[in-house]
């Protein structure tokens, strides 16, 4: 009898897809969060603040609105900030996809051995390990000065975009509601 044609199966099949499947509808979850770039670069929006107060709504307001935007920009500048250092790059997508599988995509408890790892643990694990694999690469400070760029970059569109033309959600979680600054 030959097997010719056909394909052949493992149990652990249905099992990966299934978790591949999960990890998309994860991701396509969160980047359904992310506003339009036009929207976030409307120039037409674009003004000083009048006061600090003004400075402070614009800023809880346009962070709340536009926060996933945020995390892709500021994760986009470290990314560029580690070209120059392709083994800390590796490291670096290694690492995520470790936090990915470990930590943001698991739906059980970790279990090592027949024993229970909360959460808590297998955060503090990943954060220890993410640190010092990244500072044995040596790109430490270009990590470091790429996520202040990024805030800084975060911070001053959150300061000069005007909040006024933002249709905010009411019923979306994270989001605020606020009177409309001029």
């Amino acid at each position: 009898m030959t097997n010719y044609g056909t394909i052949p199966t493992s149990s652990s099949g249905p099992v990966n897809v299934e978790f591949i499947s999960r990890a998309k509808d994860v991701l396509k979850e969160g980047l359904a969060a992310r506003r339009p770039w036009k929207e976030m670069f409307n120039f037409h929006s674009f003004n000083l603040p009048s006061g600090v107060s003004d400075a402070i709504s614009r800023i809880k307001t346009n962070f709340s609105f536009f926060q996933t935007n945020y995390a892709i920009i500021v994760l986009v500048i470290v990314f560029l900030s580690l070209l120059w250092h392709p083994i800390s790059l590796i490291v670096f997508i290694v690492l995520m996809a470790v936090w990915l599988f470990l930590y943001f995509l698991r739906d059980e408890p970790l279990v090592i051995f027949g024993r229970l790892i909360s959460d808590r643990v297998v955060l503090i694990v990943l954060s220890v390990l993410t640190l010092a694999l990244l500072l044995f690469t040596g790109a430490t400070s270009n990590i470091l000065i790429s996520l202040v760029v990024g805030v800084f970059v975060v911070l001053i569109h959150t300061l000069i975009r005007k909040t006024d033309d933002l249709f905010l959600d009411e019923e979306a979680p994270g989001f605020l509601r606020s009177a409309p600054s001029s």
